[in-house]
C-alpha cells in the first residue's frame, strides 16, 4: 500500500507544479466574428500570449488568438482567409489569459495607409 504522503508528492509534481510554470493563452482559429471562440492553451516558455487583427480592403476584419515567439509580436505578415490575403498585426501581451479581451477595431493608421499602396501596385 502507498503512503499517502507519496500520492500527495505525486499530485504536486503532476498537476500543481506545471501550472505554476508555464503560461496560459486564450487560442482561437482565425475567423471574421467579434466573437473569438477560445479555449485555453498552455505556452512554451519563450512565447507570449497575442491577438492578431488582420484587414484587408472591402471585406470585414479577422482575428485570431494564441501563443507566439516574442520575436513575432507587432509584426506585420499576409494571412489568406477565405479566399482573401489579409496583412494580420500581431499584438502580444504578457501574463496568464492576458488575450482574454474582444478587440476588433479599425486596423492602425499604418495599415490603413499601406492597404491601398500595396492594392495600387499590385494592379500596375
Amino acid at each position: 500500500m502507498k503512503h499517502p504522503v507519496h500520492l500527495g508528492l505525486v499530485y504536486l509534481l503532476v498537476c500543481v507544479l506545471p501550472s505554476i510554470f508555464s503560461k496560459e493563452c486564450y487560442f482561437c482559429d482565425i475567423t471574421a466574428s467579434a466573437k473569438c471562440p477560445a479555449t485555453k492553451m498552455s505556452c512554451a516558455e519563450d512565447e507570449d500570449c497575442f491577438v492578431g487583427q488582420g484587414a484587408a480592403l472591402g471585406v470585414s476584419m479577422i482575428q485570431n488568438k494564441g501563443c507566439t515567439r516574442s520575436i513575432n509580436c507587432g509584426k506585420e505578415q499576409p494571412v489568406a482567409h477565405m479566399g482573401v490575403t489579409y496583412s494580420l498585426v500581431t499584438n502580444c501581451c504578457q501574463g496568464n489569459l492576458c488575450n482574454a479581451a474582444q478587440f476588433l477595431k479599425a486596423p492602425p493608421l499604418f495599415l490603413q495607409l499601406a492597404l491601398p499602396t500595396i492594392l495600387v501596385l499590385g494592379l500596375l
